[in-house]
C-alpha cells in the first residue's frame, strides 16, 4: 500500500524543503518509487525551479516532482492567488493528483506552504483539511530547534490530533552549530510537544552538502519508515540526545 507522508513546518524558513528531500534522499536509496507533490507554491516565477525541483535536485536518483498552481508572489497561497487572480488549490484537483502518484509510487511526499494552518483558498482550506482527504494519511512536523518551537510544536499537533490526523514524528530542520542551553534542551522536550518521537535532526546548511542523501541517512532516524532497516544513525545530534534526556 503506498504511504501518503504530508511535511508541514510549525512555521516558514524552520527547513521543510529540505527535510522533504531528506526522507526522498532515503526513499530512492531504498528503491521506494517516489514521488514529491507541492499543491501551492508560492513566490516563483514562471519557468523558474521551485521547492520541488529543490527536492529533485538534493535528493538525486529517479523522483516524480509535480506542482499543482504556481503563484509569483512570497505570500499565503490564498492571498497569492487572490492578487494574482489566479485558481485557488482545489481538494479535488489534490486527490486526484495524489490518487495518480500512489497508483505508480510507493511513497507520495507532499509538503505544505508555510505552516499546518496556512489557507489555501478564501474559504479556509488548509494543508490539514488536504490531508483529511486522503485516507491513512501521516504528517510529519518540521520544527525549528530554539527557544519559542515548543509552543508552536504543540499548537501544530493538537491543530492535528484535533482533526484525527496522525502525527509521524517531528523532526528538526536546521540544528545550527553552536547551539544554546535551550536549543540543547528542546531535544528532550520536542518530542513531548509533538506528542510524537524525535526522527531526526539536519545540520544548519544541509542543503549545501556535497553528499546530501549520504548526510540525509546520518541524520533521520532508522525504523521510521524511510527504508532503512535497522542501520545505524550516527549523527551527532542524536547520539547526544540521551546526554539532555
Amino acid at each position: 500500500m503506498t504511504r501518503v507522508l504530508f511535511v508541514t513546518g510549525t512555521n516558514t524558513e524552520v527547513g521543510k524543503t529540505a527535510v522533504t528531500a531528506a526522507v526522498a534522499a532515503l526513499a530512492v536509496r531504498a528503491g521506494l518509487r517516489t514521488a514529491v507533490l507541492k499543491p501551492g507554491q508560492t513566490g516563483v516565477a514562471p519557468g523558474e525551479p521551485g521547492d520541488a525541483a529543490e527536492v529533485a535536485r538534493l535528493a538525486g536518483g529517479p523522483l516524480t516532482v509535480r506542482e499543482l498552481v504556481r503563484y509569483p508572489e512570497p505570500l499565503s497561497p490564498e492571498r497569492a492567488a487572490l492578487r494574482a487572480g489566479m485558481p485557488f488549490v482545489t481538494v479535488p484537483r489534490f486527490v486526484a493528483a495524489v490518487e495518480e502518484l500512489a497508483a505508480e509510487h510507493d511513497l507520495v511526499l507532499v509538503e505544505g506552504a508555510g505552516g499546518l494552518l496556512v489557507r489555501y483558498d478564501a474559504d479556509g482550506l488548509t494543508l490539514a483539511d488536504l490531508a483529511q482527504a486522503v485516507p491513512d494519511a501521516e504528517v510529519l512536523l518540521v520544527a525549528h530547534p530554539g527557544l519559542g518551537t515548543l509552543n508552536i510544536t504543540t499548537l501544530s499537533a493538537e491543530a492535528l490530533q484535533a482533526r484525527k490526523l496522525t502525527v509521524a514524528g517531528v523532526v528538526i530542520g536546521s540544528w545550527p552549530a553552536q547551539p544554546d542551553l535551550a536549543t540543547r534542551c528542546n531535544l528532550a522536550d520536542l518530542p513531548v510537544a509533538a506528542g510524537a518521537p524525535l526522527l531526526g535532526s539536519l545540520p544548519a546548511g544541509a542543503p549545501q552538502a556535497a553528499d546530501f542523501a549520504g548526510l540525509a541517512a546520518a541524520s533521520l532516524a532508522p525504523g521510521a519508515g524511510w527504508g532503512l532497516g535497522e542501520a545505524a544513525c550516527p549523527n551527532a545530534v542524536l547520539v547526544s540526545f540521551g546526554v539532555w534526556v
